[in-house]
């Protein structure tokens, strides 16, 4: 098939390679020049803008888009659509959220324009591995798609969610999964290394792998990152997030679903980011006033 790609960043660029190793054609836009030539050197035709790019495009134009979520989504769906013609297809492969992309989608609608939401799961891994896809829209669109899906996935991993949002809801929730399995890897490989034996996590994290029931993706990573560096003495403890995470706990909240592990492993990563806690300093405060509990005090 012949489509055209959006955004060309560490999960676009790769996205694009596969399908160009699975013989599709591919016309590609991006703000950075460099990044274009770069993706053409492969197979690649480059567009100079969006409306380039749709006219480079066959009859029933298919457009990914692989842009951050929010702001950048909205301006390049509006230019689309724009220049797009009924029946064409758009799909968001990055991270919305989804609520925000039902309301897109209607938009689309009224221009009689497919809108797909597809969430997209591999990673800097998915150009070797393939990406597992959640996809959400009108089934017509999805099945004309399905040979992209196909292409971009290993063998069976791509699942058709339901209508416009169910494919970036369960991406969402997917992520909010990721960000608890982390949490606790994380928390029992410390107890581990503050344990009074001389433990190697190396070691201990890959026997894991074999037959066990925590064995997992994230586990293998965990040894590829410990070989690199055991202790971690390169890293700093410093934690963000893309978002994801946010939008699982209020929908949780939204269905009366209660997500004490995601909400905990979220908020966790908020600690991560104080040089200084005041909240830790105000309990220390309180011990010390009304029982008398010894507080550090700094140099």
């Amino acid at each position: 098939m012949k489509i055209g790609f959006i955004g060309l960043g560490k999960m676009g660029f790769n996205m694009v390679h596969r399908l160009l190793d699975h013989q599709h054609e591919v016309v590609v836009w991006d703000r950075s020049a460099e990044a274009i030539e770069e993706i053409e050197k492969l197979g690649a035709v480059g567009a100079t803008d969006l409306q380039d790019l749709v006219e480079k495009l066959p009859a029933r134009k298919i457009v990914w888009l692989m842009v951050p979520a929010g702001k950048p989504v909205d301006e390049n769906l509006d230019a689309l659509l724009a220049i797009l013609n009924k029946g064409d297809i758009i799909i968001d492969g990055g991270n919305s959220f989804w609520r925000e992309t039902q309301q897109r989608a209607e938009k689309a609608a009224l221009k009689g324009v497919d809108f797909v939401d597809c969430g997209t799961s591999g990673g800097v891994w998915g150009l070797k591995n393939g990406y597992c896809l959640m996809y959400g829209g009108a089934q017509e669109a999805t099945a004309y798609m399905e040979p992209i899906f196909k292409s971009l996935a290993p063998e069976n991993g791509y699942v058709y969610c339901g209508p416009s949002g169910t494919g970036h809801m369960v991406k969402m929730v997917h992520n909010g999964i990721e960000y608890g399995m982390m949490q606790a890897y994380a928390e029992g490989f410390e107890i581990l290394q503050k344990s009074p034996y001389d433990l190697d996590l190396t070691k201990i994290a890959d026997a894991w792998q074999y037959g066990s029931v925590v064995r997992s993706w994230l586990l293998e990573l965990s040894v590829n990152a410990l070989k690199e560096d055991p202790k971690l003495e390169s890293i700093k403890d410093y934690v963000s997030d893309s978002g994801e995470g946010r939008w699982t706990i209020q929908t949780a909240i939204d269905f009366d679903v209660p997500a004490h592990v995601i909400t905990a492993s979220l908020y966790t990563r908020f600690q991560s980011r104080q040089d200084e806690s005041f909240a830790m300093k105000m309990v220390a405060a309180l011990r010390n006033q009304f029982g008398g509990h010894a507080v550090k005090t700094k140099d």
